[in-house]
This record gives C-alpha cells, sequence and structure tokens, in this order.
C-alpha cells in the first residue's frame, strides 16, 4: 500500500479565524482511519524507547495525539488546559500567539519532577502555546524530552522560541 499523502488530506480555510489567517483545517485528516492510524505508527515509531513518562496534549487538539501516544508509549496523559478547566489546585501561564492572546494551566500534580514529558500539540506557528506549555513543565520540574507537531508552519519560526528542546514535526509547510 503506497504512503500516505498526510497534506492532500488537510483542508486549508482561508480567512479564519480572522481576515488574512490561513488555518489548516486537520479535521479532514483525522477522519481517515488510514492515516490516523499511520500517524500513530509513526510516532511511536519515532519515541519509542525513550523513557516518557508522561505526554502532555495542549488544549485541545494535542489532546488527539497525545492520548493516542500516552497510550502507545504506556505513559500517563496530562492535559494542559485554558483557565478555569481544571478542577484542581493548577499553574498558570500567559502568552501570546499569531492572532491574540491567552493562557494555559496545569494541574500542579500532574508532573514529578525529574519525569521524562513530551508535550504534543497540532500546530507550531509562531511558538508561543508550546512556550507556555514548556514553562509549565518546567514549573513542575518535569524533564522535556520533546515537542512534537503535528504540522508546522515554517515561516512563523515557532521553533525560535522552542531552542534547547528537541521538535519534531510530521508535516511541514512553508
Amino acid at each position: 500500500m503506497p504512503p500516505v499523502n498526510y497534506h492532500a488530506l488537510i483542508r486549508e480555510v482561508p480567512d479564519f479565524p480572522k481576515p488574512g489567517i490561513l488555518f489548516y483545517d486537520i479535521t479532514t485528516l483525522l477522519k481517515d482511519a488510514r492515516a490516523l492510524s499511520s500517524i500513530a505508527d509513526e510516532l511511536t515509531a519515532y519515541y519509542q524507547g525513550q523513557q516518557i513518562a508522561k505526554v502532555i496534549g495542549i488544549e485541545s487538539r494535542g489532546f488527539i495525539f497525545g492520548g493516542l501516544l500516552a497510550n502507545r508509549l504506556n505513559a500517563g496523559f496530562v492535559p494542559v488546559r485554558k483557565p478555569g478547566k481544571l478542577p484542581a489546585d493548577s499553574y498558570e501561564v500567559k502568552y501570546s500567539l499569531e492572532y491574540g492572546s491567552n493562557s494555559l494551566a496545569i494541574h500542579r500534580d500532574a508532573i514529578s519532577a525529574g519525569e521524562r514529558v513530551l508535550i504534543v500539540d497540532d500546530l507550531l506557528a509562531t511558538g508561543g502555546t508550546a512556550a507556555a506549555t514548556v514553562s509549565l513543565v518546567q514549573q513542575l520540574g518535569g524533564e522535556i524530552a520533546g515537542l512534537d507537531f503535528l504540522v508546522e508552519l515554517q515561516g512563523l519560526k515557532g521553533r525560535e522560541k522552542l531552542v534547547g528542546h528537541p521538535i519534531h514535526s510530521t508535516i511541514l509547510y512553508p
């Protein structure tokens, strides 16, 4: 069977969520069982053997791939959420993104000091969301094993905010 063409399965939506933004909609890729399985297989092979204790999924699409990967790596899954969504004591950090600002939160007991953590999200754009999540993990004493993104928009230079951390992206756009 030929390899899956992930680019062909991602819908491009112009002017969403505001004029001038080109949104890469991964829901069209997610509904393709073969593509979803193929990505899960690739990511599992990439991270197998790296002694990852926890996979962090960034709200909300990071929950999809983070959950799949945590299960396959026999690791715990930790959600990083928008403020007010976590019921217990949490850390919060504010950050900027390509079209505004936001905050993220993590439970204070989500990660133990020294645990190897993989951060997963669907998109690396300007890097603000990922950098905020790195900050949260570091507040808890976690060791960043890497950051994984389904899609990376290379022209927005998000990697520059994540220097010093291993980064893997499955689908690259200029």
